[in-house]
């Protein structure tokens, strides 16, 4: 297969995909649907993203960016889910993509077993197209730029009342951590998934998380009142935002453009969604799944984590109570995630050896790092900007 038709592996390598990529073929009688685009002329690129085919598609009449889902994954509810999300961002001037209308009306076009949906490109460039998540900004400027573009789209999700999400694979949810009792909240996210529920692997694996991260819900829990729930993106990784500029010599002026993929979108609130930024994009955690032996040796950018949360509170000041719990909010926010992506693994792709990566590496690896030494330094710079006076900390302009 050629490289170009690689995706990114676990373990930050390009391998074969596990879904068929786009073909002109089978675009012809999507595009049908959508008379103004025209016929599709050539695939333009392919997104090395692993959860769905995906790549900018050339039609006689436009550039549009059309991602296919199997069915199990997204039906059309589910991606109606984030396209109300999207359109509501969008009228209150947020900087995210449009989801094109076919014309009978649809967003989310199911055809056999697939999903399919159009978007037109955003403005900019796809600087971090080959990036994989978890590996870091090229710049501090960039990072600013980011936290910048998050708490833009905080403030226009404000009156988003939409409710959470129904169970599905691949989302980053909020409700175990958000719980007063953990534990049984844990039974009931495994319930509702019942290729988690009946997996003894996975249920061990969530048992010992849980134990590894009490004392981080413990210091979250009295600030979960005063976290207004709010629909969020959960997954801001450079790859996810559109640029200004290519040149690397022009890092100080380029910025954000546009925030790309909403499909781990959910309700939960401002410091989850920020704790799933800095999570992404701080900790390149891909060293300790190539050595997870030496824990002490993952890089923490903590020039970017500063940059990030600066750029954020230039658009959105942090509250004190937002502010105090991005700590035990970094240790945690990862969990559902790496449950969700186990119950793909295991429920979709029937893929034992990619779940237990999810729910072993990942929830009780990560779990792990962040009660270790070098985890307690991330959390700490954490603590000392929430603990620092407001005009030298946290609502920096």
């Amino acid at each position: 297969m050629s490289a170009l038709l690689k995706t990114h592996g676990m373990d930050g390598t390009l391998v074969d995909p596990d879904w068929p990529p786009l073909t002109l073929a089978e675009l012809r009688p999507l595009l049908r649907l959508y008379p103004a685009l025209g016929e599709p002329t050539h695939i333009v690129s392919v997104s090395p993203r692993p959860f769905s085919a995906a790549g900018v598609v050339a039609t006689r009449k436009a550039r549009v960016f059309i991602k296919r889902h199997h069915r199990a994954v997204r039906d059309r509810e589910g991606l109606l889910e984030e396209h109300r999300f999207l359109l509501h961002l969008l009228a209150r001037g947020a900087p995210v993509p449009r989801v094109l209308v076919s014309a009978a009306g649809e967003t989310a076009i199911e055809i056999g077993e697939w999903t399919y949906e159009v978007h037109e490109t955003p403005p900019g460039i796809d600087l971090y197209e080959d990036a994989i998540s978890w590996t870091p900004f090229r710049s501090s400027a960039h990072a600013h730029s980011a936290g910048a573009a998050l708490a833009c789209l905080h403030l226009a999700s404000l009156d988003f009342t939409a409710p959470p999400r129904k169970p599905r694979p691949l989302v980053a949810s909020f409700t175990i951590f958000a719980a007063k009792d953990p534990a049984q909240a844990l039974r009931r996210y495994l319930a509702a998934r019942p290729s988690l529920s009946a997996h003894k692997g996975v249920s061990a694996c969530a048992d010992q998380a849980l134990e590894l991260l009490a004392p981080f819900h413990s210091e979250l829990a009295p600030l979960l009142p005063a976290l207004p729930p709010l629909w969020t993106h959960n997954d801001l990784h450079a790859s996810n935002l559109f640029w200004s500029d290519a040149d690397p010599n022009a890092d100080l002026a380029a910025h954000a453009t546009a925030v790309i993929d909403f499909g781990l979108a959910d309700r939960t609130n401002a410091a989850h969604d920020i704790a799933h930024a800095i999570e992404r994009n701080i900790v390149e955690w891909l060293v300790l799944v190539n050595d997870p032996a030496h824990p002490d040796g993952v890089p923490i950018h903590f020039d970017h984590l500063q940059a990030l949360l600066d750029g954020y509170e230039s658009v959105r000041p942090l509250s004190s109570e937002e502010s105090a719990a991005l700590a035990p909010m970094t240790a945690l926010c990862h969990a559902e995630f790496a449950l969700s992506e186990a119950d793909y693994f295991l429920s979709v792709l029937r893929a034992e050896e990619k779940a237990a990566m999810a729910y072993d590496g990942w929830l009780v690896g990560h779990a792990r790092w962040f009660s270790s030494a070098p985890g307690g330094k991330l959390l700490d710079a954490l603590r000392h900007r929430a603990a620092a006076p407001r005009e030298q900390g946290a609502a920096r302009p």
